[in-house]
C-alpha cells in the first residue's frame, strides 16, 4: 500500500511541477491554455483508468472473500454434523440393552 500511496505523491509532484513550469513557460497565452487542458484531460483520464482498476480489484477481493467464507461455512457444517453421528452412535450404544453372558 505504501509503494502505491509514494506512487500517488510521485504523479502529484509531477503533476503540479508541470502545472508551474507551464505557467512560466514562454508560450502564447492560447498555447499555454490549451496546453493545460490537454494535460488536465490526460490527468483525468489517468484517474479514470485507475478508479476503474481499484474497482476491479475490489471486487475480485470481495469474490474471493465470499468462496473462503462459503468453504469455511461448509467445513463448519461437515464438523457439526460429524459431531452429531458420533453423539447419535454414542447415544444409540449406551441406550441398547447390554447382555450379560453369565445370567
Amino acid at each position: 500500500m505504501d509503494d502505491n500511496n509514494n506512487l500517488s505523491y510521485f504523479f502529484l509532484g509531477l503533476g503540479l511541477g508541470v502545472a508551474v513550469g507551464l505557467l512560466f513557460a514562454p508560450k502564447s497565452g492560447p498555447e499555454t491554455r490549451d496546453l493545460l487542458l490537454t494535460k488536465a484531460d490526460e490527468g483525468r483520464e489517468y484517474l479514470r483508468r485507475r478508479t476503474e482498476d481499484l474497482k476491479d480489484s475490489a471486487g475480485d477481493l470481495v469474490d474471493k472473500g465470499r468462496s473462503v467464507l462459503a468453504k469455511q461455512k461448509d467445513q463448519l457444517n461437515s464438523a457439526v454434523e460429524a459431531g452429531k453421528q458420533a453423539y447419535r452412535e454414542a447415544v444409540g450404544n449406551a441406550a441398547a440393552p447390554e447382555t450379560n453372558p453369565i445370567a
